[in-house]
């Protein structure tokens, strides 16, 4: 019964693998952010030189919100890899992020919570900037879902802290 018990928990633990396709496809996704930040900055460009019509801030902002999808997108491919799959090696290369290694599950959920309400800051800003093409009904149900992601931060941040305090005083 113990070998069995040790094959199983042998394929039980080489399973993790099956997670890394996931992160890999992270990876795509940030090159078609890649892409679209691309095709966003040529027409930035084309405002910016050829007077082409468009609101210059409006473009800006979209550079914003897709350089901090990419940066999410990093850390959760990152993060996640090194906490569910296998560690990155070399630990000492000289361009680790230094948060490589050091971000835990619920550090993983509190990045991630922050990312989410930076991009909703973002895109709410946006609806406002280009809020004459919204009716107030639409820019009502942003602000709404904003502040909903606002209050989940909050509570992530409470419970986090919560149970921190909890391990100190066991």
């Amino acid at each position: 019964m113990k070998k069995l018990e040790a094959i199983f928990e042998r394929y039980l633990f080489a399973s993790r693998w099956l997670l890394a396709p996931f992160f890999f496809g992270l990876m795509i996704a940030i090159v078609a952010l890649l892409l679209k930040f691309a095709k966003e900055l040529l027409g930035l460009m084309g405002m910016v030189f050829l007077g082409n019509e468009g609101q210059p801030i409006l473009s800006i902002l979209t550079l914003v919100d897709t350089a901090l999808l990419g940066g999410l997108l990093l850390i959760i491919a990152f993060s996640g890899y090194e906490n569910f799959v296998s560690k990155f090696g070399p630990a000492d290369h000289e361009d680790r992020p230094a948060w490589m290694g050091k971000v835990g599950f619920s550090d993983l959920k509190l990045k991630l919570i922050g990312a989410i309400v930076a991009i909703s800051t973002v895109e709410l800003l946006k609806a406002f900037l280009d809020s004459e093409a919204m009716s107030d009904r639409q820019l009502a149900w942003k602000v709404g879902i904003h502040l909903t992601f606002v209050t989940s931060g909050v509570l992530f941040a409470l419970t986090d802290y919560i149970s921190g305090k909890n391990k100190v005083g066991h």
